[in-house]
């Protein structure tokens, strides 16, 4: 059961936790980018690229508006990944005045390729620790992962709009 906060009530090992827990998750962040990322399309690319093979054709506004840039940003992103074969313009089945951007097979082939990339390097990071390391690790990551999950879908309610920037 979710129980809410009272913003009055203060709770300083609370705050104490959640400033533990948001470290902890910036430094594996910091692990992603660093040393699991790869570098041959940018990151704003590869977002793109997940989110048409998830959830499926999208308008260019959207995609603008859910990666947190502006529209002629994202229109000429869109043309690059057009050049690469990555997506494709479609029409709208709903709608003949609208056309939709659709990733292509050899988009998803380079996201999966991608996701092969960072599974191997993040499976030689991890044969660098002990093995009781490991499984301290997997322990964690399988008690987390619900809570996890739920912050990430808190995360994509709550997107920056165009323009602003993480600090």
């Amino acid at each position: 059961m979710h129980q809410s906060r009272s913003p009055e009530a203060p709770d300083p090992e609370g705050a104490a936790a959640r400033e533990e827990v948001a470290e902890a998750l910036e430094r594996l962040a910091l692990l992603a980018v660093r040393h699991l990322a790869t570098r041959d399309i940018s990151f704003t690319a590869a977002s793109t690229l997940g989110r048409l093979d998830r959830e499926g054709p999208a308008r260019l506004t959207a995609l603008a508006a859910d990666e947190g840039v502006s529209q002629p940003s994202m229109t000429q992103l869109i043309q690059r990944l057009e050049r690469q074969a990555l997506v494709t313009r479609v029409d709208d089945p709903h709608d003949g005045r609208v056309v939709l951007v659709a990733i292509t097979d050899g988009g998803r082939a380079l996201l999966a390729e991608r996701r092969r990339d960072r599974t191997a390097r993040l499976a030689g990071l991890l044969a660098t620790l002990p093995p009781e390391d490991e499984q301290a690790l997997a322990t964690a990551v399988r008690a987390a992962a619900p809570a996890l999950q739920r912050l990430a879908t808190s995360a994509g309610r709550t997107r920056r709009p165009p323009g602003s920037s993480a600090s």
